[in-house]
This record gives structure tokens, C-alpha cells and sequence, in this order.
């Protein structure tokens, strides 16, 4: 996949993200409370440099039960400081003495009993602190980006962090007919599929349409999973796309044709023919059409330019990536790595 277009312009300033893994710090919403009773511990965890998964199994493991048994709404960076929630259902169990937990990066900060396990996207965003240091370039022009950021929001994109090199060679080498662990099954089909979705916003954003609404489009409500068919663009329609209310979707590939319709169905058919293994292998495995908005807009966006770095603060919804807003302000060098399926996925 080629390099994915911005936006708004080059960006007008560098840095250096991740010296520190407090630099890039993520608080997980989950917009609602224990409910107090039932056979789910839901746990409040703050990891640092530490992989969700394994922070999985040793709270699994902490608590005796199989890792199974434990959940999460989201997968949150390993090169970073996050805050995020895991529910392990204990049935009959008493809780563990979470105080007791050892493990390195690794703290517990409460729990309380639910009634549910906690699923995928469960939550309802995420919270992010950024730091940028070594900040150079054009400060001034970046003063005036950041504002146009907070009203206008970015592309939505997944972004490479996502899916990697290594997980795309892995779609294709699926697709060729080769076995793969289950896990890492899945970790191949979700890059082709995201990286397939990154094609088609890019082509988006090359003919500035991410953020228009066409005839043909399916309109995603904004903070829900509504959607509706786009027939004719009216400027009723228009006003609520600048008010950010409405945004134009994009496919997550399956089976059958996309749910589009006239000159978006024909992009999106184009550009799955530009990468037809993908496209096909996707289908094949069984994966069903799906939408994803465009467009994402950072909440509560604050920010603060000193000598030599740059501060963000902002939410986003769940399945939605930091480095998307920070990619149309800053052309980072990430010291922390990137390790796909290692950043926030829900």
C-alpha cells in the first residue's frame, strides 16, 4: 500500500513521540459503571509498556481461571501508559486479592462486580495525553492547523501502525492457500481488510471527498451505528456533514458487493480491483460487508506549542486511531516502535 495522503496539507511540523512511554497516554471511557453484582469482575488496569494480551493472561492467571474467561473492550498500545478495563467472569468464585498481583508494568486500580462479560467496542472512547518533543518547523503554520483539526476532523484512517508490513504478508501468503495459527489468522485478515478500507479513503482524500457526502453513499450517524442511503446530496444533507453531525462511510471488505451505490460503489469497486487478493481473499474467508465512517473528529481537543514540543489532549471513539490526528500535524519519528495489533483496535 502506498503512502496515505493527508488531509490538510504536508505536515507543518517534526518531533519525536514515545521517548518515554508517558508520552503517549491513553485512558479508556467506558461510559458506564459496575453494576455491582453478577458473576464478571469488571478490573480497572494501568499498564505500562505492556501488551493487553499478556496482561490478560496474567490476570487470568492471578485470578485462577482460564484466560478464556477474561475480556476486553479494546487492545490498547504496548509503548505507552493506558488505562483500561478487563472483565474475568469468576461464576462462584470470590474476587482475588488484586493487591497481591505482581507483575512489572502492571497495576490494579479497582474492580467491582457486573453482570456482563465485557465485549469488544463495549466502551465509549478513549481519552489521549500526547507528547511530541524535539518539536521543529513551521510553528506558526501549526498554530493554525490544530484549530482546523479540532472543527474539521481527519481521516479516519487505520493507518500502517495497524496492520503492518509482516500482518499483510501474511494475508497474501492466507490467500495463496497457506495455514496460519488462529490468532495469527486473524491478525491477517483484519490488516488486508483494514488496509483495503485505507485504500479506498485514500482515494477519497486524493479527490477531497472524505469529508463530502456523494450520491451513492451510506451516511454515518455521528456517535452511533446508524446509517442510511445517500440518493440525492441536498443542502439540508450538506449542513449537517459541516456540523459534523453526518459522515460519508467507506467498506470494510466481505462477501458481495459493497452496500454503496452509482459513482462511490463504482471507487470502491475500482479500488478493490486494485488489490482484487485482498478483495477476494477477504470473501472467501467468509467476512461479511461492513462501513466504517471516513471521517473522525477529535472531542475536547486541547493543545499547547512550547519552545520545543507540543501537548494534545483529545477523545475519540472506540476503533479510532490517535496517529490519524496526529499524522496531519506532525511527521513523527515514533522511538517507541510500532508493533501492529499493539494500538487501540476497539
Amino acid at each position: 500500500m502506498s503512502t496515505l495522503p493527508r488531509a490538510h496539507g504536508a505536515a507543518p511540523a517534526r518531533g519525536v513521540i514515545r521517548t518515554e512511554p508517558e508520552d503517549f497516554y491513553v485512558e479508556e471511557l467506558l461510559g458506564f459503571e459496575p453494576d455491582g453484582a453478577g458473576e464478571h469482575a469488571l478490573v480497572l488496569v494501568e499498564k505500562r509498556s505492556a501488551n493487553t494480551h499478556w496482561v490478560a493472561h496474567v490476570l487470568a492467571e492471578h485470578a485462577g481461571v482460564a484466560r478464556g474467561d477474561v475480556s476486553y473492550a479494546g487492545a490498547k498500545d504496548r509503548h505507552a501508559v493506558a488505562r483500561q478495563w478487563f472483565s474475568l467472569r469468576l461464576t462462584s468464585r470470590p474476587d482475588p486479592d488484586w493487591s497481591a498481583l505482581h507483575a512489572e508494568g502492571v497495576r490494579v486500580l479497582s474492580s467491582g462486580r457486573h453482570r456482563r462479560k465485557l465485549k469488544r467496542g463495549a466502551h465509549s472512547g478513549n481519552a489521549f495525553r500526547l507528547r511530541v518533543r524535539a518539536l521543529a518547523g513551521e510553528l506558526r503554520e501549526l498554530e493554525a492547523r490544530l484549530p482546523v483539526v479540532a472543527s474539521e476532523g481527519v481521516p479516519n484512517y487505520f493507518g500502517p501502525q495497524r496492520y503492518g508490513h509482516d500482518n499483510l504478508q501474511a494475508a497474501s501468503e492466507l490467500f495463496a492457500g497457506r495455514a496460519l495459527p488462529r490468532v495469527q489468522r486473524g491478525f491477517a485478515l483484519s490488516a488486508a481488510r483494514s488496509a483495503l478500507f485505507d485504500a479506498v479513503l485514500a482515494a477519497r482524500v486524493t479527490n477531497a471527498t472524505w469529508n463530502r457526502l456523494l450520491p451513492g453513499d451510506l451516511a454515518n450517524l455521528s456517535g452511533s451505528a446508524s446509517r442510511f442511503a445517500v440518493d440525492t446530496v441536498d443542502a439540508a444533507l450538506e449542513d449537517r456533514v459541516r456540523l459534523l453531525d453526518l459522515h460519508p462511510t467507506g467498506p470494510l471488505w466481505g462477501r458481495g458487493e459493497p452496500q454503496s451505490q452509482g459513482e462511490v460503489r463504482a471507487l470502491e469497486l475500482a479500488t478493490a480491483a486494485e488489490h482484487a487478493g485482498f478483495a477476494q481473499g477477504l470473501a472467501d474467508a467468509g467476512l461479511e460487508q461492513a462501513r466504517r465512517a471516513l471521517r473522525v473528529v477529535p472531542a475536547r481537543f486541547t493543545w499547547e506549542i512550547g519552545r520545543d514540543e507540543l501537548a494534545l489532549a483529545f477523545e475519540l471513539p472506540p476503533g479510532t486511531y490517535a496517529t490519524s490526528v496526529l499524522r496531519e500535524l506532525v511527521e513523527v519519528e515514533d522511538e517507541g516502535g510500532s508493533g501492529a495489533h499493539d494500538h487501540e483496535t476497539c
